[in-house]
């Protein structure tokens, strides 16, 4: 069997499902899914495409996860609790589970970037959002994303 993926016949996810008006600065990103087209169950591996303007996700961190992310083309602003540091092509950063620095990242260039994202799969992981009333609980229960206190969102939809 070919192990070698066709990234022409994967079709990205485009937008977001974070609820109104967190989806935003979302709702232009486009993410391939390069981990379940291998079939990979033990971590992750995305080709996320960020045009100009639009931003990874919200600032955020994992309970569980560790993160990676290393620039292909282009350039971003990586922001966290510490500031903005501008990632070009060929740098990298990564994101050690359980330490409560939310970060994301922007495309505040007129040209796209590509960016290869790296996650464990913790079934167990929770998200927390930074500087928003927002959380991801494990599993998604009882909702894919819900306020700090635990209460829903309303329906939250694929959004783009």
């Amino acid at each position: 069997m070919p192990r070698k993926i066709n990234l022409l016949a994967l079709d990205p996810f485009i937008g977001t499902l974070y609820p109104p008006p967190f989806c935003d600065p979302c709702l232009a990103r486009e993410r391939t899914k390069l981990g379940d087209a291998a079939g990979l169950t033990q971590f992750g591996v995305n080709l996320l495409r960020l045009p100009p303007g639009a931003w990874s996700s919200q600032r955020h961190w994992h309970t569980e996860e560790d993160e990676f992310v290393y620039v292909v083309a282009g350039k971003v602003v990586l922001v966290t609790d510490d500031g903005e540091e501008t990632l070009e092509a060929g740098d990298c950063a990564g994101f050690k589970a359980g330490e409560a620095d939310g970060h994301h990242l922007q495309n505040r260039s007129d040209k796209d970037a590509l960016v290869l994202e790296v996650g464990s799969r913790i079934g167990t992981d929770a998200a927390h959002y930074s500087d928003i009333d927002m959380l991801a609980p494990a599993g998604g229960v009882p909702a894919i994303y819900t306020h700090r206190d635990g209460t829903p969102y309303a329906d939250i939809s694929r959004r783009r």
